[in-house]
């Protein structure tokens, strides 16, 4: 019997085979020893050989997607950037291409064919761009492939869709197609109806408004409002995707202007864009209630109005596009809000319409800034919802209570001011007990949402248990007794995390969570119900024990994982509360000791912790999401840009993040499942809170891992400024110190970092800590700044008029702190080896200059007493008034000694060539016996 093929003898037979020309069967070799290797390594060889198999097939798609894989795990691979590039170039995407051209050279910069090709593809790309922009007939010969409805060669039309986009990035290329009536002809592209061109025209139309508002404005005047409208209203999902694309960047370029370098040019040309906006939204609003609209067009109109309506900071002191919104759109919005699934003449909507018109509702209510103004919004849903509640019978009184739960989903209270008028109340009780499953459906989550607002819903408090556990205990359908559960789960965890404020009976809580996790994981049941399940357990995951049974079932967990990675995301929240609870990464204090003594003495209540929430439980909890793959779960969560994604949302995402790093040993199988590239946008969007634990979650992995594997390629010069967000002096000691250690490591690997750095702002911040009290802050403080000294701005900074940071590193060469010692004298080494003139200053800024340079050489540290040396024979070659001032001293005989220590060989060559400086100034005579 034959033994069993290895992966390693499938690569040596791929890599045969590929010598020998035979490119299709290397692939079939290398494609089959992936299938039996596991080790991340052996399968990125395996990807990278399979790419430059593609590449002589031609088949550059599949070359550029088994490069990236190579890359995704080890970004240095330099063969693998190489074909990347390659297949990229002949993808048409050259921009691209040179990027990792250019990675490869400062990879290995004395590389003759990476410098060869990049000249190369410069040279290309500039004829190119030449050929392309300098006549007329070239953009109009793409069109017109385009456009000939005899044309059969999808790859020529491919080619010609993708040039056409190239060239639109290019701001002359943009303006080339503008001025050769591309609109006319792009409009023509989408009138066409096929998917296929109208994604050319409508990313090539992204290229030609992308930070220019004038060729914007022109744009929208020429294709019209309706148009675009219609167009983001398909039924093609991609090709509606796209529109909302255009129609973001549309607003953004007539919100902000140009971003680019000729802003008083078109400054000059359009003064005014507020038409043009309230046109656009004017249509957006529209599309809501069009019969015609998609689903998803739908949502994407939900989704831009979310992004361009609300102000994006409180310091932004104009609300009037909110106002014009609620005003013009808000019953527009709430009809989305109040479709009955299912119901005759309802809007079609997806999963995730209601949860985006309720952040869309909770938006424009927060973004309101007086009592005035948000009277006029109660105002106008209380209206709304009596419309519908006052003589359309049983359908109408459905709808107004599906507005009731919009509204308590998003501006609770707004919901709750329409919770309260007259007959509501008893109209969702008694459908509640309705035979009409849709009906009951609508009610009982009415109810509970509700009860998720309890305070001021005071029949609910009261008797709301008792409702729940009727229809829990005694409906036939598991979608009514899964959303009674939640309800229930929701009024039994009014404790939180204390112990001592028990809802319900022993063990009741572990019967609802363990009939939650039985809901979870039935798959027979759809997964808008199952979602019902991760709600109910985000509530009674207060409750350790419960935690405890969780973490156990792999199949629930994974259950989980699986909905937070579905189309439905209106399951985010609970996914993220539920992790949050597991982890124990919510905020919690250790309550005053003498707070606590007269807690008891006034016989107050006092929170207990649950025996099970102690450290080690949560660790255990924390390895055992992990091996069940919460990262890959948590990383697709953030991926989307769905409106469920709240700022909250994305801070309860990043305190999972923060526990789950939390040990050193765990960290590398975060970054490999995707969990450091989640954490950048988490870092740099959403609560300030959530920032920032993001950014501590960053710099915990910078700190303990290789920078450039966990952040390969450009994603490393993203983490800089999250990081230098950390040593703002509102954050606590333990951020200062994480971010300071975290920016030491990336400023000792390059150039280009340490640059950005100093553009992020960060060495005020970072000298500013080199005077912290707390030892160990001062030491990160030093040693970062020591790192940052390899750059030349730092350097001239050491000798700038008026300053002590030159005084503060010779002080701190002489201080007890040994860690201290070495940072700063490491620091003096590196300040006089790569900018001389320091070395004529140091005299001048403390006398105790001297006694601390031979106190380093005296040092019974080999490594202090190597940088002192190398800080002497600086100076010794510098100036030789600053070689006869340590001469004249006791230095002398410190350096002749040490010129004779054959123990530390690097000592004593700093101070044989300190006394050689001696001799050649003249102020000592040669000593023969000296090595």
């Amino acid at each position: 019997m034959e033994e069993p093929v290895t992966a390693e003898q499938l690569r040596a037979r791929g890599n045969a085979l590929f010598q020998a020309g035979d490119h299709a069967a290397a692939l079939a070799a290398y494609t089959e020893a992936l299938s039996l290797s596991e080790a991340p390594s052996e399968r990125a060889v395996l990807h990278r050989n399979r790419a430059a198999c593609y590449l002589k097939l031609e088949d550059y798609t599949k070359a550029e997607a088994d490069a990236s894989k190579a890359i995704a795990a080890d970004g240095r691979d330099v063969k693998a950037l190489f074909r990347r590039s390659q297949a990229l170039q002949q993808l048409g995407r050259m921009d691209q291409a040179v990027s990792d051209l250019q990675r490869c050279l400062s990879l290995e910069p004395r590389n003759k064919a990476f410098q060869e090709a990049l000249r190369a593809l410069g040279s290309s790309m500039h004829e190119k761009m030449k050929a392309m922009s300098c006549t007329d007939s070239k953009v109009e010969q793409m069109f017109q492939i385009l456009l000939d409805l005899e044309e059969k060669d999808a790859d020529k039309k491919q080619k010609a869709a993708q040039n056409l986009i190239v060239l639109a990035r290019e701001e002359a290329g943009a303006e080339k197609i503008f001025q050769s009536d591309g609109v006319r002809l792009l409009m023509q592209l989408l009138d066409t109806a096929k998917a296929d061109l109208m994604l050319a025209a409508l990313r090539t139309l992204v290229g030609l408004c992308s930070g220019h508002r004038s060729r914007t404005a022109a744009i929208l005047a020429e294709l019209g409002a309706p148009r675009l409208a219609a167009v983001l209203g398909v039924e093609h999902e991609q090709v509606s995707l796209a529109a909302c694309n255009l129609l973001h960047v549309m607003f953004d370029s007539l919100k902000e202007g140009l971003q680019k370098d000729f802003r008083g040019k078109e400054d000059a040309v359009v003064l005014d864009s507020s038409k043009d906006l309230k046109l656009l939204i004017k249509h957006l609003l529209e599309l809501l209630v069009l019969d015609g609209a998609s689903a998803h067009g739908r949502d994407n109109a939900l989704n831009l109005l979310i992004k361009v309506v609300p102000r994006k900071s409180p310091k932004e002191t104009n609300n009037s596009l909110s106002l014009w919104v609620i005003d013009q759109g808000l019953k527009k919005i709430l009809e989305v809000g109040s479709t009955v699934c299912g119901s005759s003449g309802s809007l079609p909507v997806t999963e995730n319409s209601r949860m985006s018109t309720s952040v869309l509702l909770s938006k424009l209510y927060e973004d309101l800034k007086c009592d005035a103004e948000r009277e006029n919004f109660h105002r106008l849903c209380e209206d709304y919802v009596r419309s519908w509640f006052e003589g359309h019978e049983l359908p109408g009184k459905l709808r107004a209570i599906q507005t009731v739960s919009c509204l308590l989903q998003g501006p609770s209270d707004a919901g709750n001011r329409v919770l309260e008028l007259e007959g509501i109340m008893d109209s969702v009780l008694s459908l509640c007990a309705s035979v009409c499953e849709a009906h009951q459906l609508v009610a009982v989550e009415a109810l509970i949402h509700a009860a998720d607002k309890a305070k001021r819903a005071s029949f609910i408090t009261a008797n709301g248990v008792n409702l729940l556990k009727e229809i829990y205990k005694h409906s036939e359908r598991d979608s009514i007794r899964i959303r009674a559960l939640v309800g229930l789960c929701k009024l039994g965890s009014a404790g939180g995390t204390d112990f001592s404020m028990k809802q319900f009976a022993e063990g009741s809580t572990m019967k609802l969570a363990k009939q939650c996790r039985k809901w979870l994981c039935n798959e027979a049941i759809d997964a808008g119900t199952r979602r019902w399940a991760v709600e109910g357990l985000a509530y009674l995951t207060f409750d350790a024990d419960v935690k405890e049974e969780f973490v156990e079932d792999k199949a629930a967990m994974q259950a989980m994982f699986q909905l937070a990675k579905s189309e439905d995301r209106s399951v985010l929240y609970a996914v993220a509360s539920t992790l949050v609870n597991c982890t124990n990464s919510y905020d919690h204090e250790e309550p005053d000791p003498q707070m606590l003594e007269l807690a008891k003495y006034a016989k107050q209540h006092i929170p207990e912790q649950h025996p099970k929430d102690k450290p080690e439980f949560v660790k255990r909890r924390v390895r055992k999401l992990l091996t069940a793959g919460v990262v890959s779960a948590l990383a697709c969560m953030v991926k989307s840009e769905n409106p469920a994604l709240t700022s909250s949302c994305r801070e309860l995402i990043s305190r999972v993040f923060l526990a789950l790093v939390e040990e050193a040993e765990d960290r590398g199988g975060v970054v490999a499942q995707g969990g450091g590239k989640a954490l950048i946008p988490l870092s740099l969007e959403g609560t300030e809170v959530g920032q920032t634990k993001a950014a501590q979650a960053l710099a915990k992995i910078t700190i303990t891992s290789n920078p450039e594997m966990a952040f390969p390629g450009e994603r490393i010069y993203e983490v800089v400024r999250p990081l230098v967000s950390l040593l703002h002096l509102q954050r606590t000691g333990l951020e200062n110190f994480e971010g300071l250690m975290a920016l030491t490591n990336l400023a000792g690997i390059s150039e280009r970092l340490r640059q950005k750095i100093l553009k992020e702002r960060a060495v005020p911040m970072i000298e500013g800590y080199m005077f912290e009290e707390h030892e160990l802050i001062r030491l990160a403080a030093t040693e970062c700044m020591c790192n940052m000294a390899m750059s030349k701005e730092v350097q001239e900074m050491f000798l700038a008029e008026g300053s002590d940071r030159l005084k503060l590193m010779v002080l701190y060469s002489g201080e007890e702190d040994e860690k201290l010692r070495r940072a700063a004298s490491g620091t003096l080494a590196m300040l006089t080896t790569l900018h001389p003139p320091i070395c004529k200053r140091i005299p001048q800024v403390t006398v105790h200059w001297l006694e601390i340079l031979q106190a380093l050489l005296l040092s019974a540290s080999a490594e202090l007493q190597h940088r002192g040396a190398v800080v002497v024979m600086n100076m010794m070659a510098a100036a030789r008034e600053v070689a006869e001032q340590l001469i004249a001293s006791e230095m002398l005989e410190i350096l002749s000694v040490l010129a004779k220590d054959k123990d530390k060989p690097r000592v004593a060559q700093a101070a044989q060539e300190s006394l050689a400086h001696a001799v050649a100034y003249g102020l000592i005579k040669p000593n023969p016996g000296l090595a």
